[in-house]
């Protein structure tokens, strides 16, 4: 459902909300605090060697006693902006993504309203139809995110598609279509820049690839456009208010042939004057500094396809954007919802934070977020300082804490929150020991029982969502699991604790699956299984006849069952395969599941990773970067990136959340590097696309975090029948490793030598072995 709509829908019943009071402690740094990280030496590329031929003078500027020169191509929209000290430089690309619908006919010609009523997912099946999607059929498949842009979304107010701000300020600045903020008019420079349907036709990006500069494109005609530049001022010290810099231009064949320079507002002689060109540029080259050094621990990637990698850096930009002070939580920006204070302690926020910082390297970043929430939202007793706790969260929680022991070694800072980990335990505990006092026949014996969905605290009767979920049970099997496993090393003492934990872990994942089982409803194609047990209508059927419906948001309920990984495969798979054939998937990302309407089939862009991440368990690959792909092209705005919690695939604006923007650095980690639940085994490449490895282009990532240490490869194919790579083992021992060389489509591999010798290899899994740390070349022959 539309944020919106759910929200006007309940001030129409006058549903009250009231959360006790809690007082909000200071947070107290660690020691692996990103204020303490150490200073790098700029990001800088030798002048020599770099091409300035075509491109235009455009200023000269002096920066600590060093004067630079500016030079920008002018010949295209895309020419690369040039700062240069005459030894170093800053080379700042372009790359804008057209923000408009480039075809007539979406959705492969399909009517929306067979779509959106149809209980199979049939653009996936359209896009899945020979296999492996492509990726460029997959963006054509429906309107670009914020390509029809309603007023009635925005409440009137100007509809704005991105934002910018820095680490420091507690604040951000809404960036609106044309390129203005609430502070900055570009129509004041430019008329034609007031006309929406001039704007609406406009190229949306990004300088240098991903820093959180805002780049537009509003054509003249072929050969003349308008260029609008804006980025938040880094040095900048207002609390709340964000500076910013602008630079607005008119490019006529090659040539900049009017430009305005602007700083945060409009002139106000003669004491707010505009600033001059060398200034702009002086605090652009402190802009690119500042956001070099903020993401410099993030380990390295590179594929063959543009953008990818640089999605994952602007996704962790942005976190810095939206968290005040770079730690302090904020769901989403700019408008109340989501960045009030009621959100603040969402657990969607916090754990795919840690998640995503853990996964790519950042140390100090996942936790200062985690010192951050455990000090101010985790409350003595385990329960979370915010309105409505989501049960399965809770389990997720502990899982990510071991996760953090397994990367990092610091069990300092977990010890530090002991007690609050010992008390979310005993909290599901609890919960666990409730459902046991239930009649052996009851169908949610033995299952958790709470909400699943933080908005179930919304309506006049919230109990009517206190329920036994699987997901409640599968996610608490989990953390106990991995909490246990990790909890003696951390406490450093002989309790029994871990092994009680363990054993109520088996017991939950074992009553999940029995449960599960016996209420699977095989008179339906696909088989059919609800989000908890006892239910006689499938969530479609309860949305549609009971108001309200305990099976309101399923998504959620199915995304964190697959994500806890309890399950065996069979259900594993029976889970997938109900989602996209009874109406739970759209594009192959899981759907925001509302009342069926013939205008509507939404993608859900937060929390749906979990569902992703077990395609990638269960060897679905081509599903897996449909997932990818889809989440790419229609749950983020073109160019700018900014993610919704829930896109709908028509072309209108979401409302921007933070975990949402955080899903494809978690999806491209995997792609790369991923271990299984059980930590026995680790997978490289295991859903690199087929087309990336025909291209002939280097595939790698570098000082990837595991549980075994740090790990990472390189791929080539460097020619049309031979692979060669580089896999460098993990530092701190050696799991069963698995490569993956999924060679182009129709091919197959014929033989593959590892240092050397022949190697074990299935399909197009190669086995390695080797010592902790060893380099190990591999060569593969395909046919």
């Amino acid at each position: 459902m539309d944020r919106r709509r759910f929200l006007q829908g309940l001030a129409a019943t006058g549903a009250a909300v009231g959360l006790n009071g809690v007082s909000r402690s200071q947070s107290t740094p660690t020691a692996a605090s990103p204020a303490r990280r150490a200073t790098l030496p700029p990001v800088r590329v030798p002048v020599q060697g770099l091409s300035l031929q075509g491109h235009t003078l455009q200023t000269s500027f002096t920066s600590a006693g060093q004067p630079w020169q500016v030079f920008e191509d002018l010949r295209d929209p895309h020419g690369t902006l040039t700062l240069s000290d005459g030894h170093h430089a800053c080379v700042l690309g372009k790359r804008t993504e057209p923000v408009y619908a480039e075809t007539d006919t979406p959705y492969f010609g399909m009517k929306l309203a067979d779509i959106a009523l149809a209980e199979a997912d049939l653009l996936a099946d359209h896009l899945l139809r020979h296999g492996e999607p492509a990726e460029d059929e997959v963006r054509r498949a429906a309107p670009p995110v914020a390509a029809q842009l309603n007023p009635e979304n925005y409440y009137g107010r100007l509809p704005w598609t991105t934002f910018v701000g820095t680490r420091q300020c507690a604040d951000t600045m809404p960036v609106y279509t044309s390129g203005s903020t609430r502070t900055y008019h570009t129509d004041q420079v430019f008329a034609d820049l007031h006309d929406p349907k001039r704007v609406a036709r406009r190229r949306e990006g990004l300088l240098g690839g991903w820093l959180p500069a805002v780049h537009k494109v509003i054509p003249i005609d072929e050969q003349s456009w308008y260029d609008v530049l804006v980025f938040a001022d880094v040095d900048a010290t207002d609390r709340f208010v964000v500076q910013t810099w602008h630079r607005t231009a008119r490019i006529e064949r090659g040539k900049m042939v009017h430009v305005s320079y602007g700083h945060s507002y409009p002139s106000y002689p003669p004491r707010r004057m505009p600033p001059d060109a060398s200034a702009f540029y002086a605090a652009l080259l402190r802009f690119h500094d500042y956001w070099q050094a903020e993401l410099a621990d993030l380990c390295i990637a590179e594929v063959p396809a543009a953008g990818w990698t640089d999605m994952v850096h602007h996704a962790f930009a942005r976190e810095l954007i939206v968290r005040p002070d770079g730690t302090y939580p904020k769901y989403g920006a700019v408008d109340r919802d989501y960045y009030g204070n009621e959100y603040d302690g969402f657990q969607d926020t916090f754990t795919s934070s840690l998640y995503a910082n853990l996964e790519w390297g950042r140390f100090a970043q996942a936790a200062a977020v985690l010192d951050e929430y455990f000090t101010d939202f985790v409350q003595p007793d385990g329960m979370i300082n915010m309105r409505g706790a989501e049960t399965g969260q809770f389990g997720l929680t502990l899982s990510l804490l071991a996760r953090y022991f397994h990367y990092t070694g610091d069990g300092a800072l977990l010890d530090k929150h002991r007690a609050k980990i010992e008390a979310t335990v005993q909290l599901l505990l609890a919960l666990h020991d409730a459902s046991l006092q239930l009649s052996s026949s009851d169908p949610g014996y033995g299952l958790i029982h709470g909400w699943n969905e933080s908005d179930a605290c919304l309506f006049p009767d919230p109990t009517l969502w206190w329920k036994p979920y699987y997901a409640n049970s599968a996610m608490a099997a989990r953390g106990l699991r991995d909490i246990a496993q990790v909890w003696q090393a951390i406490t450093h003492g002989g309790s029994s604790q871990p092994t009680q934990w363990q054993q109520r872990a088996d017991l939950l994942a074992h009553q999940v699956e029995r449960t599960l089982r016996a209420n699977v409803r095989h008179d339906l194609k696909p088989p059919y299984v609800g989000p908890l047990p006892g239910v006689t209508l499938t969530f479609r059927e309860s949305l549609a006849k009971e108001k309200p419906s305990e099976q309101q948001w399923p998504h959620r309920a199915y995304s964190e069952l697959l994500q806890a990984d309890v399950l065996p495969g069979d259900l594993s798979h029976l889970v997938i395969d109900c989602l996209r054939g009874h109406g739970a998937t759209s594009i192959g990302v899981v759907a925001n599941v509302a009342p069926v309407a013939p205008d509507s089939r939404d993608i859900l862009g937060f929390i749906s990773y979990g569902y992703a991440q077990q395609l990638l368990r269960l060897n679905r690959i081509d599903e897996f970067l449909l997932f990818l792909y889809a989440h790419r092209y229609h749950a983020h705005t073109p160019g700018s990136w900014t993610a919704g919690e829930v896109s709908d695939i028509t072309g209108g604006m979401p409302l921007f959340c933070m975990p949402a923007q955080l899903t494809i650095p978690l999806l491209l980690r995997w792609m790369l590097v991923f271990e299984d639940s059980a930590g026995e085994t680790l997978y490289l490449g295991r859903a690199i696309p087929r087309a990336w490895i025909g291209s002939g282009q280097s595939i790698r990532i570098s000082d990837a975090p595991t549980r075994w240490g740090r790990t990472g490869f390189q791929l080539r194919a460097t020619d049309e029948s031979t692979i060669e790579g580089i896999v460098t083992l993990p530092d701190r021992g050696v799991p069963t490793l698995w490569l993956s060389l999924r060679v182009p489509a129709g091919k197959a591999l014929a033989a593959v030598q590892v240092n050397g010798t022949a190697a074990d290899w299935h399909g197009d899994d190669v086995k390695l072995q080797g010592s902790p740390g060893q380099r190990i070349h591999v060569h593969a022959r395909f046919t």
